[in-house]
C-alpha cells in the first residue's frame, strides 16, 4: 500500500515545540493586577514577500524551533509578517536573525492586514537577536526589510510577537473540573448510587442536555456495575488500564428500547481494567460509542441482551482476554488491540493491527483483516500524576499491532492541566478563543455550549479534548471549529451539533488550497462526532471538511438525524458528510449516514479509509429528489474522477427508502477506474427491500432484490 511519504514534496512545516511563555499576574503597589505579556506570534498564519525555496517558508519564523527558518528571495525589499487573528495590546517583538540578516528594517503594525504604521526602524542593524519595546495595539505584524547585509535574502530563525490579546486580561490555566464531573477514588462512600442516579438520568435521555464524566483514581474498586447511558464516559485516571481496576462490570444494554441496542449512541469507556462478574461484560452500542484503552479480564458480548439488534461499533488499543461475541452487530471495527478469539459476524467486520483477530475471508465470514494499521496515534486521555491532573498525548505509530501500552511505559508527552484553559458550561466562544490565542489548550467540561463565532486553532500542537460528549452548537451560521494550516492539532472526545441557521460547515481541519505538508506530526481527529437534526433543527452545507494533508481521522460519527426533533428531508437539510480535499489523509472506523446528496467526497490524493459504515437518507421523498442527473441517487462514498491513488478496504452502504421503496440507487461507491484507486471487500444491503441498488461500485456488482436484506459483496476492485 502507498505509505504517507511516497507523494510529490510539498512545502515543509517544522515541529512546532517551543515552551509556553507563562501567564503570570504582576501585582504592583497601589495598583490592579496587569496581565504579563505572553508570546502570540507562535504557530499563527503567516505570509511573506517571497521563499528562498521549499525548505525556508514563512512558517518556519513562528514555530518555536531556532533550527528553522525562513529565508527570502536575494532581493530589496522582502518582508514578513504574521496575523495574529485579533487585535491585541503589543510590547516587545523579537528577531533572531540568521548570518543572513537586514541592515535597514522597519516593524509595521496594522489592523486590517492593509493600512501600516511604523512602530520601530532602524537602519543600522547588527543582526543576531534584536529586541525591540514597542507600543501599540494591531493584529497584523509586519517586518519590512529595506537593505541587506549580505548578498543573500533576509533569514529569520524566529520572529516573535509579545503582548496581550485584546483588552481582556491573561486567562488562568488549570482549575477545577466542574459539577458534572464526578470523581471517585476505591474509599469513595456509595459509588454505586452515584452511578445508578446518573444511568436513571441518562438511560433513555437520547437527545437531553445531560452530560457526566466519570473518572476513577488508580486503585481496586469491588462490586460494582457501571450501566453507561447517554453522553456519559467513563475512564480510569491511571497512565495504563491496569492502573485502575474494577472487580464488576462496565454495562451497556437496550432494556429501555425493548432490547433494540440501535439506538445506544453518545457514550464511552476508556482506560479501565475489568473483571466481569461472571466473566463476560455486556457492552451493546450502535455508533459513536468508542470503547478505547480498555482491559476486559474475561469476554466481551457486543449484542443486547436477548440478542436484539444492534448497528455496529468501535474498538481501538484495547486488550480482550477472552472471547468478544459479536452476535448480532451488523458492523464492526477493531484497530491496534489484542484479543483472545472473535465470533461470529453479520456483514462488515474489520480489523487491523488486532493480534488475535480472524483471519481474512470476506464474505463468508464477514472479516477484513488487515495485519498493520498503517498510521494511528491513540487519543490523547486526562491521567493523574501524584495529586495533579495531567493529559497524555500519546506519539505516532507506524504500521502498529497491538495496544500501545501492553509493553511498559506507552510513548508521548504528558501536558499539566495548568496548560489547559477549563471550559465550563456559560464560557463565551470570544473566551475560547482568547484562550488559544494565548497559548492555551482546551479541556471541554461536560455541558452543551452555543458559540456565537468560530473558535480558531491556530497554533501548531494544539490539544481540544472533550470530557462528557462535550457538545458545540453554533450559532448565527457559524462554523463551529477551524484549525489552521498547523501541525499537529489533537481534536478528541465532543460532538458539534448543528444550528437552525445553516453554517457552511461544522468542523473545518485546515484552510482550502493548503500545500503544506503535515506528514511528520499529523493533526488527529478522534471520536468528534457530527450531529445534524435529532435534538432539534439543524442544517449545514457540509458536516466535516479536511483541508490539511496528513490529517488522520480515527472514528468520527457524521450523522444526518432520521430520527428525533427537527428532522425532515428539507427541515434538517444537510446535502454532503465528510470532504476530503487534502493529500494522504487516512480515515480509520468512518461513520457517515443520512446526508440527502453524497455522504463522503474524496477529491485528495492518496486517500485511505479502513472500515466505513453508511446508510443513505432515509427520508427521500421520491426517486427525483435524489437524481443525480441521469444517475440514480448520490453514491456513499465518491472518489473524484481526478484522484489517480486511492485504497479502502472493508466498505459497506445500506439503504432503507421507507418513504419511497421504490427508489432505485444505481452504485454505493463511486471512483475513477484507473490502475491506482483499489477498494477491497465493498457491499451494499438493502433493507427489508426497502429500495435496492443496481450495482455495488460504479456497474460492478450484483443489484439488491426482494426483502432478504442480503448483501452483494465485491471482493476487489477493479
Amino acid at each position: 500500500m502507498p505509505r504517507l511519504s511516497d507523494h510529490p514534496p510539498r512545502l515543509t512545516a517544522a515541529a512546532l515545540t517551543a515552551a509556553l511563555i507563562a501567564a503570570l499576574l504582576v501585582l504592583l503597589p497601589g495598583s490592579a493586577a496587569q496581565a504579563a505579556p505572553v508570546l502570540l506570534s507562535q504557530g499563527r498564519p503567516v505570509t511573506a514577500s517571497g521563499q528562498e525555496n521549499a525548505g525556508t517558508p514563512a512558517s518556519a519564523a513562528v514555530d518555536g524551533d531556532n533550527a528553522t527558518r525562513w529565508s527570502s528571495q536575494f532581493a530589496d525589499p522582502q518582508w514578513i509578517q504574521v496575523d495574529l487573528g485579533a487585535p491585541a495590546r503589543l510590547s516587545q517583538v523579537v528577531l533572531r536573525w540568521e548570518t543572513a540578516y537586514a541592515k535597514a528594517y522597519r516593524i509595521e503594525l496594522s489592523t486590517d492586514g492593509a493600512g501600516w504604521s511604523t512602530a520601530y526602524s532602524t537602519t543600522a542593524a547588527t543582526g543576531g537577536v534584536a529586541t525591540h519595546d514597542i507600543t501599540g495595539t494591531a493584529r497584523y505584524v509586519r517586518v519590512y526589510g529595506t537593505q541587506r547585509a549580505t548578498q543573500w535574502g533576509y533569514s529569520l530563525f524566529e520572529f516573535q510577537v509579545f503582548g496581550t490579546s485584546g483588552a481582556d486580561p491573561t486567562l488562568p490555566g488549570g482549575g477545577d473540573l466542574g459539577p458534572n464531573v464526578i470523581v471517585f477514588d476505591p474509599s469513595t462512600p456509595n459509588i454505586q448510587g452515584r452511578l445508578d442516579e446518573v444511568f436513571r438520568q441518562q438511560e433513555s435521555a437520547q437527545f437531553g442536555s445531560g452530560r457526566y464524566q466519570f473518572l476513577f483514581k488508580p486503585g481496586t474498586y469491588n462490586g460494582l456495575n457501571a450501566q453507561i447511558g447517554f453522553y456519559t464516559s467513563i475512564s480510569g485516571l491511571g497512565l495504563s488500564p491496569d492502573d485502575t481496576t474494577i472487580n464488576g462490570d462496565v454495562t451497556v444494554d437496550a432494556g429501555w428500547f425493548g432490547g433494540n441496542a440501535t439506538q445506544n449512541f453518545w457514550r464511552s469507556a476508556e482506560n479501565l481494567a475489568l473483571n466481569p462478574v461472571n466473566g463476560t461484560d455486556r457492552w451493546a452500542v450502535s455508533q459513536a460509542a468508542p470503547f478505547r484503552r480498555m482491559h476486559v479480564k474475561g469476554g466481551l458480548n457486543l449484542a443486547p441482551d436477548g440478542f436484539g439488534w444492534a448497528s455496529g461499533g468501535y474498538i481501538a488499543d484495547s486488550k480482550i482476554d477472552g472471547q468478544v461475541g459479536n452476535y448480532s452487530q451488523q458492523q464492526w471495527y477493531t484497530r491496534d488491540s489484542s484479543i483472545g478469539g472473535w465470533g461470529n459476524g453479520v456483514w462488515n467486520q474489520v480489523f487491523s493491527g488486532v493480534q488475535g483477530a480472524p483471519a481474512q475471508s470476506f464474505p463468508n465470514p464477514p472479516y477484513t483483516t488487515l495485519d498493520t494499521t498503517p498510521v494511528s496515534r491513540e487519543k490523547p486521555f486526562l491521567y493523574l500524576d501524584g495529586s495533579e491532573y495531567k493529559v497524555f498525548v500519546p506519539a505516532k505509530r507506524e504500521n502498529a499491532r497491538g495496544t500501545s501500552w501492553g509493553n511498559g511505559a506507552p510513548q508521548g508527552t504528558s501536558l499539566p492541566l495548568s496548560r489547559f484553559y477549563v471550559v465550563k458550561p456559560g464560557t463565551t466562544a470570544a473566551t475560547m478563543n482568547q484562550a488559544l490565542a494565548q497559548g492555551l489548550h482546551l479541556l471541554f467540561t461536560p455541558g452543551v455550549y452555543h458559540v456565537d463565532r468560530t473558535l480558531q486553532v491556530n497554533r501548531a500542537d494544539t490539544v481540544v479534548l472533550g470530557l462528557g460528549l462535550a457538545t458545540l452548537v453554533p450559532d448565527n451560521g457559524v462554523t463551529a471549529m477551524k484549525v489552521a494550516d498547523v501541525d499537529g492539532v489533537r481534536l478528541a472526545g465532543f460532538l458539534i451539533d448543528a444550528g437552525p441557521v445553516g453554517s457552511p460547515s461544522l468542523l473545518e481541519v485546515g484552510p482550502a488550497g493548503t500545500t503544506t505538508d503535515h506528514g511528520a506530526n499529523p493533526t488527529t481527529v478522534q471520536d468528534v462526532f457530527i450531529r445534524v437534526g435529532g435534538a432539534g433543527p439543524g442544517r449545514t452545507d457540509v458536516g466535516m471538511v479536511i483541508n490539511n494533508h496528513d490529517t488522520i481521522v480515527d472514528h468520527t460519527w457524521i450523522w444526518r438525524a432520521d430520527h428525533g426533533d427537527g428532522v425532515g428531508w428539507e427541515t434538517n437539510r444537510a446535502d454532503y458528510g465528510f470532504r476530503v480535499n487534502g493529500d494522504d489523509v487516512l480515515a480509520t472506523g468512518l461513520f457517515v449516514e443520512h446526508f440527502n446528496k453524497y455522504d463522503v467526497q474524496w477529491n485528495g490524493e492518496r486517500g485511505r479509509t479502513v472500515f466505513y459504515q453508511n446508510e443513505k437518507a432515509y427520508d427521500a421523498p421520491d426517486q427525483a429528489a435524489i437524481q443525480n442527473g441521469s444517475t440514480k441517487g448520490y453514491a456513499a462514498y465518491k472518489v473524484a474522477d481526478s484522484v489517480t491513488v486511492h485504497e479502502g478496504w472493508g466498505l459497506g452502504s445500506y439503504c432503507y427508502y421507507n418513504v419511497d421503496p421504490t427508489i432505485r440507487q444505481d452504485h454505493g461507491f463511486q471512483a475513477p477506474v484507473k490502475p491506482g484507486v483499489k477498494f477491497h471487500d465493498l457491499l451494499v444491503v438493502s433493507l427489508g427491500g426497502k429500495g435496492q441498488y443496481e450495482h455495488v461500485i460504479n456497474t460492478t456488482g450484483a443489484p439488491t432484490s426482494g426483502t432478504s436484506t442480503t448483501p452483494s459483496t465485491v471482493v476487489s476492485f477493479p
